[in-house]
């Protein structure tokens, strides 16, 4: 009898489509599957199927497993995969990776520079050098990498696990993945990428009953028909169609006696063949072991404690046996079907199943189990001082099994520390969690240092939806008798937080609560974060000296931080100067940012250091437009797993990509992040993000949808919302009100978003006061030289988005000087200024063709034609008619663009309305007279007349007001 059947059974839809997957890897045309079903159904058999075939193949194959017990180091399967791949010397050249390797250093310790945790601890650049090695080792033969138990994976693996799924189409690439069909974050992403087409699904049911009477007929070796009934009818009933408890079933029955054969061959079953699956698995695992001796047995169960893998050399301390004995009894426990070598990693073994392990210590007491496990956990101790990488959790989740929680809370609390510190902040939040949860009944100190970790964590990943649970925890600690510097300390880090989740009027609770804590006499080091939040939170404040409020607070947390020698508030602190300094001086904006950089830098702050260079990015992209630094900071962001920052440096460039008339990257970058922040109930993101779409859509001149994203906006933001109205107004309605040729309410939307910056100061300075509302004060002559001064005093005027329009403004004043020549000057360098931005640039063409018509300078009649074209490609017919309009009035020819009846409503177009009529029905809405239709289409009040009457016939309408309530009914429909 065999313990195993020699063929998998029951499984030929499965592996057939593992074949073809094998086969479309070989021909460059990747794919992945998820195996998925309860413990015993034979995944990993599957998994091991697929092995064969692509070995038989040629393939390259990497194999990886989830740790052994609890939450492990990040990326542990990869890892495994890898060096899985370097043992056996399967490893291409590597300059091909170019970058790549060092990132690489993170999972190959033989390639890590010392630098592999600062730059590689993102999912998606790591996911993107396993793919470029995958596809190296995979090149023209194919690579097969199978991961198993998916199921207790971190966070960051799964990310990376994400990724390759996204990005292996046109690579030889076959992913093979297993996971329990339970609810967890890998069967979570196993559905979700079988939905979207990036993977498929491979739920393994039960087998059928014939399908055991063949298991059993393998494992017998004998043909299916000689298999008794009573037999198969027994198997299939305990088993329940699992393929291990089957295997199981057959040798304790085969063992005790109950299954023999006869002299011709056949096998006979005893009267007394009964028993259910759990019992019958712990009878036929314990039999076993029993018969190895007692040493062995205490041996395994030590190993049994730790999980379904185990490394040897704690096994062999915990047992305080030789290694003559441990090897004996590893060689005992193959053959008798209970242990394997882990292949991936040497020097540790595993059970032939989960269902193993838990077959060896049922039996235990509870008492038992728990001292069996802090044997182990004390073995690790001794063995790996300082508990190193995943040594830490191990013995963490060993000391909650040995019913030392305060032990165990701790640890997993430096656990997340460290996770925290190498950029693997979802596995932080994990570990960390179950510390707090772990310390609820331990020292205060130690639960509020936990909980201060946690806070980190959670503000780094945007996992803020629980902070009202940790307020209440922060104020139980407090009565436990906390040091209220500790507390001031938690309350502070809750403000942070809370500011991160939008939430302003809660985190300015927090820190009055902080200073109330600390009092009057506060000393460097409890003061500066205080004030550093404090400042961050002035900015979210409705109040017009804000700004000042903020830069005193600022000015005051660095001095505070510096004296305290506390580098991360410094940088903090410096980076929320530069930004204040941005509106008046940008050399010394930027330079507050170098300076916090560099702190950073001399402090191995990874994530203050991306911080500043985000900042500084920024205000080099508001300096010269350009968005290479915006790009190069990003990647530090994905390198550190700054993911809430890669996100809002996405924000910017989708702002930048809407100024620059990129309109399909921008949508892409805006919907992406919105699409995260509406998941994760991030306000303070979403608002923003929201606004900018809004502009995206202001700039296109739909109306319509700029109005939704306002709105929606406005339902997100609650308190945040108010500090984007100057950006809101100045940014998207203004446009957008241009770009309908409405100038009258372009500049009553300009002057309300310069209201709303006097009441509440923006920091974006790119709303209107140093740029386009200048120019549109200059245009209608409310504003002169004075004020042109006043506005180019400023560093925000030098802003090339703002500049733009103030050289614009400085021609038309030179034009109405009579300084002609200056004028054009001004006009050209405004041009060049503009060359980054289409849009803008064609439409202030427009705005100032009139006056350069009229003062005798420059070419307005080119920059017409020019703004008619582009205008009239972008589908934006009220600026390209209202150029036509004017090139009429100017005496030049005017290009005929009869195109345009595609945009008038089906009900009108059946009725005969024309282009030019439905343009007139548009502005009939706003209920104003014929001069001020005329005046908008560029075209006399006799005309106007005409379409109003030819409007009234064709739509049977008997006046003007019965008109605009039709065509507004027709436009609503």
């Amino acid at each position: 009898m065999q313990p195993r059947s020699p063929a998998v059974v029951g499984r030929h839809r499965e592996i057939e489509g593992l074949h073809r997957l094998l086969a479309d890897a070989r021909g460059g045309r990747g794919g992945a599957a998820f195996l998925a079903g309860e413990p015993g159904i034979g995944k990993s058999r599957l998994a091991a199927t697929a092995t064969s075939r692509a070995l038989d193949d040629g393939m390259a194959v990497l194999r990886g497993r989830v740790g052994a017990i609890g939450t492990m180091v990040a990326f542990r399967p990869f890892t495994e995969a890898l060096l899985s791949l370097v043992r056996r010397g399967g490893m291409p050249a590597t300059e091909a990776l170019g970058p790549y390797r060092r990132v690489l250093g993170r999972l190959v310790p033989d390639w890590d520079d010392g630098t592999s945790h600062d730059t590689s601890a993102s999912p998606v650049l790591l996911g993107e050098a396993v793919l470029r090695l995958l596809a190296l080792v995979g090149k023209d033969r194919g690579c097969l990498l199978v991961l198993e138990d998916l199921h207790g994976a971190d966070p960051e693996t799964l990310a990376v696990v994400e990724y390759l799924l996204d990005n292996l189409d046109g690579q030889p690439i076959a992913l093979v993945a297993t996971t329990r069909d339970e609810v967890c974050p890998a069967y979570e992403l196993a559905s979700s990428s079988a939905q979207r087409g990036a993977a498929g699904l491979v739920a393994l049911p039960p087998l059928q009953r014939h399908d055991v009477a063949e298991l059993a007929a393998g494992c017998l070796e004998v043909p299916v028909d000689d298999v008794p009934e009573r037999l198969v009818h027994q198997l299939w009933q305990d088993s329940v169609g699992s393929p291990f408890v089957v295997e199981e079933l057959l040798q304790e029955a085969a063992r005790s006696g109950q299954l023999v054969t006869s002299p011709d061959g056949r096998v006979q079953v005893a009267d007394d063949l009964r028993g259910n699956v759990p019992d019958a698995v712990v009878r036929s695992v314990n039999s076993r072991t029993e018969q190895l001796g007692p040493q062995s047995q205490n041996i395994l169960l030590l190993a049994a404690v730790i999980g379904h893998r185990f490394p040897l050399s704690v096994v062999r301390k915990a047992a305080r046996v030789d290694e003559r004995l441990l090897l004996t009894t590893l060689r005992a426990g193959t053959a008798a079907q209970l242990v394997e070598p882990d292949e991936p990693a040497p020097d540790w073994y595993a059970f032939r199943h989960p269902l193993t392990a838990d077959a060896l210590v049922t039996g235990l007491t509870p008492t038992e189990r728990s001292a069996l496990a802090r044997r182990c956990a004390d073995a690790v101790e001794e063995l790996y001082p300082g508990l190193p990488g995943e040594w830490c959790p191990m013995v963490a989740e060993l000391a909650e099994r040995g019913g030392d929680r305060g032990r165990a809370g701790r640890l997993f609390a430096l656990a997340g520390r460290r996770s925290f510190d190498d950029g693997s902040a979802g596995s932080a939040v994990n570990l960390l969690d179950r510390a707090n949860a772990l310390l609820v009944d331990s020292d205060v100190v130690d639960r509020a240092d936990a909980l201060s970790s946690l806070l980190l964590a959670l503000s780094a990943t945007g996992r803020l939806e629980h902070l009202a649970t940790h307020a209440e925890t922060v104020d139980e600690l407090a009565d436990r008798n906390l040091d209220s510097r500790k507390v001031a300390a938690l309350h502070v880090q809750l403000a942070n937080a809370e500011m991160i989740a939008g939430r302003w009027a809660d985190a300015l609770t927090h820190v009055a609560t902080a200073r109330s804590l600390l009092g009057p006499e506060a000393d460097d080091a409890d003061l500066a974060p205080v004030d550093v939040v404090a400042a961050n939170l002035e900015l979210a404040r409705t109040s017009p000296d804000r700004i000042e409020t903020a830069s005193a607070l600022a000015t005051r947390a660095v001095a505070a931080a510096e004296r305290a020698k506390l580098p991360e508030v410094a940088c903090e602190a410096l980076d929320l100067l530069g930004i204040l300094a941005r509106e008046h001086d940008l050399d010394r904006s930027i330079a507050y940012f170098h300076r916090a950089r560099q702190v950073a830098e001399d402090h191995s702050l990874a994530f203050q250091r991306v911080c500043s260079h985000i900042f500084q990015a920024g205000t080099i992209c508001l300096a010269d437009g350009g968005v290479r630094e915006l790009e190069r900071a990003r990647q530090q962001a994905l390198r550190v797993g700054a993911m809430p920052l890669a996100y809002e440096i996405d924000g910017i460039l989708g702002q930048q990509a809407v100024l620059r008339s990129e309109y399909t990257l921008a949508a892409e970058l805006i919907d992406e992040c919105l699409e995260v922040t509406r998941r994760l109930r991030v306000g303070r993101s979403a608002t923003y993000f929201l606004a900018t779409k809004a502009m995206l859509e202001a700039h296109q001149g739909r109306r319509s949808a700029m109005e939704a994203a306002l709105a929606e906006a406005a339902n997100w933001g609650g308190e945040r919302a108010s500090y984007e109205l100057p950006y809101s107004y100045g940014l998207a309605r203004t446009f957008c009100a241009l770009l309908e040729e409405d100038r009258e309410l372009a500049e009553a939307d300009m002057a309300q978003a310069l209201e709303y910056d006097e009441q509440n100061p923006t920091t974006l300075h790119m709303v209107g006061k140093n740029g386009l509302g200048l120019l549109l004060d200059v245009l209608s002559g409310r504003s002169g030289w004075a004020q042109f001064k006043t506005v180019t005093a400023t560093a925000a005027s030098g802003m090339r988005w703002n500049k733009q329009y103030v050289q614009l403004a400085h021609a038309v004043l030179l034009g109405r000087d009579g300084q002609v020549e200056a004028a054009n000057a001004a006009v050209l360098a405004a041009v060049d200024t503009a060359s980054l931005y289409p849009m803008a640039s064609q439409l202030g063409l427009r705005l100032v063709a009139e006056p350069a018509h009229a003062d005798g300078w420059g070419e307005p009649v080119g920059w017409l034609r020019q703004a008619e074209e582009y205008f009239h490609n972008a589908d934006i017919p009220a600026v390209a008619s209202a150029c036509r309009g004017l090139l009429r009035q100017f005496g030049a020819t005017v290009p005929q663009r009869r195109s345009g009846s595609e945009h008038v409503p089906a009900s009108l177009r059946q009725l005969g309305v024309t282009a030019r009529e439905y343009e007139v029905c548009r502005l009939l809405l706003d209920r104003i007279g014929n001069k001020a239709i005329a005046a908008r289409l560029h075209i006399s009040p006799r005309t106007v007349e005409k379409h109003v009457a030819g409007l009234l016939t064709k739509t049977q309408q008997p006046d003007r007001d019965a008109l605009s309530s039709f065509v507004r009914s027709v436009l609503r429909n």
